[in-house]
């Protein structure tokens, strides 16, 4: 597994790094933090916060799409 992971440039990555991609991923994509939890077998919402990495980018799209009250 570790010369796969260095012929495609992923010497550093480990399944611990994939699981706090794809939770910050399912928060984006709007699943509850219930959901969540359920998918990833975070017992208290305190770890899932702790898991969960949302892109700037992301946040400032969605703020961007908010409505502007006049």
């Amino acid at each position: 597994m570790l010369k796969i992971k260095r012929k495609q440039g992923l010497a550093d990555v480990r399944f611990h790094d994939l699981r706090h991609e794809v939770v910050s991923r399912f928060v984006e994509a709007g699943f509850s933090d219930q959901e969540v939890s359920a998918i990833s077998g975070h017992k208290s919402v305190q770890m899932l916060k702790r898991y969960t990495h949302l892109r700037a980018e992301d946040l400032v799209g969605r703020l961007d799409q908010m409505p502007v009250r006049k």
